[in-house]
């Protein structure tokens, strides 16, 4: 979202291939809570025009279990990351997704997690 034209281009060539772009319920929180606070009318057309194109799925049960069950692992090894980054962790492994990410170091330690890194 902040005018990545990798990040920009990844994503066409996905959409163009066939693949679904999803956006966890967190992230989309997270941009809009930002985009409000910065008052950022041209990026929030942007981004509304990339959820068009998108899936926006729900946090269930299930997705909750799995990030309660990972927080727990993390916990054990002494290596705790945030609420929102186990939620969407969670909510990609419960889907199927691949998340994609520049933030390597909050989601490795994720068991089961599938990630990749555009940049």
């Amino acid at each position: 979202m902040r005018d990545n034209r990798t990040i920009v281009s990844k994503i066409h060539t996905s959409v163009d291939e066939g693949h679904q772009i999803a956006i966890p319920p967190v992230v989309y929180y997270e941009i809009r809570r930002g985009l409000l606070s910065l008052a950022a009318p041209v990026k929030a057309i942007a981004f509304e025009k990339l959820c068009d194109i998108s899936y926006l799925g729900t946090i269930d049960k299930a997705t909750m279990e799995i990030a309660a069950a990972a927080y727990a692992r993390l916990r054990k090894t002494g290596r705790v990351i945030e609420d929102a980054d186990l939620l969407i962790a969670a909510y990609c492994i419960h889907n199927g997704f691949t998340l994609v990410t520049n933030n390597v170091k909050h989601f490795e330690a994720i068991e089961g997690l599938l990630f990749i890194n555009w940049l």
